[in-house]
């Protein structure tokens, strides 16, 4: 069997009851009076504010769970079905980016090492290229470009061998990315990759002209060789345009719409992703070394690095501190999956993997005294079917989170209640506005929030709020309303 070893910070927070320089005794005594003083204020029925919406939605207080828990110690305030296990949806992000936190260290940063047998002479490099795949989630377009840009300015001007990328950092392969809900070309169907470049996306432009009755598609990148075809204009209103388009995605290096586009919809981006992994890799690779003005006499294709291959230069990423920004803020599914098998790569050293990221997760969590065994986890992201939490348990993660040294880092990445993220445009016109920093999860049969929020009263709060049902649609209301209940009541 083998032994799963996770690095822990050496310096422990206290557990919840616990308080430094206290002796066995009056520690007991505190938890004791801690663990009963708060029954008397917790409230076990779903607050008036919050079931009036909920009645609305048509949705049943089965299918929801509401978990509120202060900050400072003092006990819980809401608890309904808080030990249910139930489907998180993106806010099991945040069980992947605390343990990211902890075990990796907010300063941790991903390396991308070029390597070469022989130096280039006078610009030109005689054998081949071989780039490792580090497992970097924001190896993006303009990140890439300036890796590249570095290899130019290195003296690298000709390639007259072939570009090797090296992605064995994964056990994972390309997965159907019809799989999840029959979306194939949707950018969040995109597996994780060792090389991930770009999100493996193209964003699509579609720019009416009302006076010529046209179309322009704009694609970035503008992946050379790949063909945009002709787009009718139509008149009537916007509606579902994306509908309306009647793409066929089928082949990357031409991309046709057997529909139209309405004029009125005005202009409007559509994220696609059409190529695998490698092909992107190679289409963008090519594409962006010819505008640097390289030249590339070989291809661009999967392989390792020989033994006596040297480091000519190492890219490095941005902290995960701000990567993770970037998963939580804007609930990024691909960046979210590739941390996830990127716990497992970097702590044991073995081709990451899902089982064995699990593990990662489950040791850490256990280091920590959690012990939640209701957790699942498949890909950590919540764009999943099985994945299972219940609310108390994301409640008791985080708070540990809360009383880590990695606070600081972790509740800056949460959206801001009305500012930004996923939650800037919910509770705008709202007191709370500005006062919680709230992760959203959105599938189509789960709504979730999961947090931090600072009351009226000035104490902070963990909170926690999942509803699974067929519903959960109509379910924002539901949950706007009862993260103002704890802002006005807490």
């Amino acid at each position: 069997m083998t032994r799963i070893v996770v690095r822990v910070p050496s310096q422990r927070s206290p557990g919840r009851f616990a308080r430094p320089g206290l002796c066995n005794t009056a520690a007991l005594a505190l938890s004791l009076a801690s663990l009963l003083a708060p029954l008397e204020g917790r409230a076990a029925a779903i607050p008036e504010s919050v079931a009036a919406p909920l009645a609305r939605s048509a949705i049943p207080e089965s299918a929801v769970s509401f978990y509120v828990e202060s900050t400072d110690g003092a006990g819980v305030l809401l608890e309904v079905n808080a030990a249910r296990a139930m489907n998180p949806a993106s806010t099991m992000k945040l069980v992947t980016t605390y343990t990211a936190l902890e075990v990796l260290g907010s300063a941790f940063t991903w390396r991308t090492p070029v390597s070469l047998v022989s130096p280039p002479k006078a610009g030109v490099l005689e054998g081949n290229l071989y780039i490792k795949g580090a497992g970097d989630p924001d190896l993006v377009l303009e990140r890439f470009w300036l890796l590249l840009g570095q290899l130019r300015a290195r003296g690298i001007r000709e390639i007259h061998g072939d570009v090797i990328i090296d992605r064995t950092l994964f056990d994972s392969r390309d997965a159907d990315p019809a799989q999840f809900d029959g979306e194939p070309y949707r950018p969040y169907n995109v597996s994780p990759d060792p090389f991930l470049l770009n999100f493996k996306s193209i964003d699509l432009g579609f720019l009416p002209d009302e006076e010529r009755h046209q179309v322009r598609v704009l694609a970035e990148p503008a992946i050379g060789g790949q063909e945009i075809g002709s787009v009718r204009y139509l008149e009537g209103s916007c509606g579902d345009w994306k509908a309306k388009l009647n793409p066929d995605f089928s082949n990357p290096e031409r991309l046709t719409f057997v529909g139209g586009f309405p004029g009125s919809c005005g202009e409007r981006h559509l994220p696609v992703s059409v190529y695998s992994h490698s092909g992107y890799a190679s289409a963008l690779f090519k594409t962006l070394w010819t505008q640097l003005g390289g030249t590339l006499e070989g291809s661009v294709k999967d392989g390792v690095a020989p033994a006596q291959a040297t480091l000519f230069y190492e890219y490095e990423s941005p902290s995960l501190a701000e990567v993770i920004r970037e998963i939580n803020k804007y609930s990024n599914n691909v960046m979210a999956k590739e941390l996830y098998l990127d716990l497992s790569a970097e702590v044991l050293k073995l081709p990451g993997s899902a089982e064995r990221s699990q593990r990662v997760i489950a040791s850490f969590l256990a280091a920590r005294g959690l012990k939640i065994p209701e957790l699942v986890t498949e890909n950590g992201s919540g764009l999943s079917r099985i994945e299972r939490i219940s609310a108390q348990g994301m409640g008791r993660i985080l708070e540990d989170a809360w009383a880590s040294s990695s606070m600081p880092e972790f509740v800056a990445s949460l959206p801001l209640v009305g500012v930004d993220g996923t939650m800037r445009h919910r509770l705008t016109t709202e007191r709370i506005a500005g006062q919680a920093h709230i992760k959203t999860g959105t599938l189509a049969d789960a709504r979730a929030v999961a947090g931090y929020l600072r009351a009226a009263s000035g104490k902070s709060y963990v909170v926690v709020s999942f509803i699974n049902h067929p519903n959960a649609g109509a379910a924002q209301a539901v949950q706007d309303a009862f993260l103002q209940w704890v802002y006005e009541h807490g």
